[in-house]
């Protein structure tokens, strides 16, 4: 199996367009697990970790540029208070080490439905830098999956970053799995609050062919809050807003749960999020 070293982005990309065969990696924490399982046999591979201009962060015009190396401890130390969804669904990714070694934009690459990192971004309404020697691209988070662990990705081109909006408003993450951390989620769920603009955001994960966002749920939460007047989420609206969630969803019966649990799992994750980021935003108005 070759390994290839390039040290500079610009290298990158030119031995993708000459080596599409090359499967790339960064954190690995993906990579080699299938490779160790006998899951993947690629020809060789792009190792990115010495590329350093892709391990930072920025903020420009109130997005959030997260470079594709920039890893799930990076965010959960140094990101709680701009993309606080995220950086909850970082904390919950595997072992310490793990973290140290997972990137985001890895995660994104992996497509996997149950990825973490997901359903925040969804929620977020993201938007994922895509590069070639061609050119680059940006594309919405919600069109990147477009099948179980594909991607939109042509074959010459790599992640170079993910923008996520920086809203000011509450975000929330839950997954129900055997323990928080060290698992793969049975069914997960994000919310994302947009004061600006008076929307809601969502995101689901671990129960369909790709994770996916509740558009119906979100109008119908975003037209019930009482925005100006904070007054609390009735306990009818809280219940339509979970049976919506749970009915965007398309899940499975799996060795980690039924896809019956799934969606009951994602009604109670979406009602209590809605609650806790809905109490954080009156807390913040009234103060």
């Amino acid at each position: 199996m070759d390994l290839v070293q390039p040290q500079t982005w610009a290298e990158a990309l030119a031995i993708r367009a000459e080596r599409p065969d090359l499967l790339p990696i960064a954190g690995g924490t993906d990579v080699m697990v299938d490779i160790n399982f006998g899951r993947s046999r690629p020809p060789g591979l792009l190792d990115l970790t010495s590329i350093v201009e892709i391990t930072t962060w920025s903020v420009e015009d109130g997005v959030l540029r997260l470079g594709a190396g920039v890893t799930y401890a990076q965010v959960e130390a140094d990101l709680p208070g701009l993309v606080p969804g995220l950086a909850m669904a970082s904390r919950t990714v595997g072992s310490p080490q793990i973290r140290n070694r997972g990137t985001v934009a890895g995660n994104l690459a992996s497509a996997s439905p149950a990825g973490d990192a997901h359903p925040p971004l969804l929620a977020s309404r993201a938007t994922v830098e895509v590069e070639s020697v061609r050119g680059t691209r940006l594309l919405a988070v919600a069109g990147f999956f477009t099948g179980v662990k594909r991607n939109a990705l042509e074959p010459d081109e790599l992640i170079r970053a993910v923008h996520v909006p920086v809203t000011g408003g509450p975000q929330q993450f839950a997954k129900i799995g055997t323990r928080n951390a060290m698992v793969i989620a049975v069914a997960s769920f994000a919310l994302a609050l947009h004061p600006d603009v008076r929307r809601v955001g969502t995101g689901i994960g671990s129960a369909a062919p790709t994770p996916r966002a509740a558009p119906e749920a979100e109008d119908l939460l975003a037209g019930e809050l009482d925005w100006d007047g904070r007054t609390p989420i009735g306990r009818p609206v809280l219940q339509r807003f979970g049976e919506l969630v749970a009915g965007a969803a398309d899940p499975i019966d799996d060795v980690r749960g039924s896809a019956a649990y799934r969606r009951h799992a994602l009604a109670v994750l979406a009602a209590r999020t809605a609650t806790w980021a809905w109490d954080e935003y009156c807390t913040q108005e009234a103060s």
